[in-house]
């Protein structure tokens, strides 16, 4: 009994005083996150500069909006507008292995679209104005799945400077840029889809 009640009280002076693992991260990916969570709040109208897509694009002649919403130490949330369509938002999080981006689109109701949370994981260090995310597995299965495997070759970058940020698509034979003013910020707009109000 009294090495049952010893174990007790050392398991219940070990719960109290652990804590959670420590997030590790390194320079240049603790200063491209702090760089975008300086704006934390903030949105900024944006235009498409490069756009080498045939067709019609869905962007143009729409209003571009980034909105730095939500940051914590872990998390950045930047919902991206076209026009009225508040279906985009941008999760950038650390992982404890680099930095992860990820594509939440919903619906006007705020249910997942089928093609949601499709992203990449950094490989390197990058840098604290530039980093880059390839596609990892779990969107390359979903653009397959999709009959758009042309997207597993999908790399995106993001890059901020003080008075601009980038947002490119690149993968062999396609490329996709919006470039945003940040010495002009704008009223930020509603909450997206699905993320209730502001």
């Amino acid at each position: 009994m009294k090495l049952l009640t010893a174990a007790a009280l050392m398991l219940a002076s070990t719960a109290a005083i652990a804590r959670p693992a420590p997030l590790v991260s390194i320079p240049s990916h603790d200063g491209f996150f702090d760089n975008i969570a300086a704006h934390c709040g903030k949105a900024f109208e944006g235009k498409v500069t490069v756009d080498n897509a045939t067709g019609p694009s869905s962007f143009a002649d729409k209003k571009l909006v980034m909105h730095v919403r939500k940051c914590n130490e872990r998390e950045l949330q930047v919902p991206f507008h076209v026009g009225d369509d508040a279906s985009r938002t941008w999760i950038i999080t650390k992982t404890g292995s680099g930095l992860s981006l990820k594509h939440d689109h919903r619906h006007k109701d705020g249910t997942d679209d089928v093609s949601t949370m499709y992203g990449g994981h950094t490989l390197d260090a990058g840098f604290a104005n530039m980093q880059s995310f390839p596609a990892d597995q779990y969107s390359k299965e979903l653009f397959v799945s999709q009959g758009i495997p042309q997207s597993v070759g999908n790399t995106w970058q993001m890059y901020i400077y003080p008075e601009k940020f980038t947002y490119r698509l690149i993968r062999q034979g396609r490329e996709f840029r919006v470039d945003f003013d940040l010495t002009k910020p704008i009223t930020p707009p509603a909450a997206p889809w699905g993320y209730g109000v502001n």
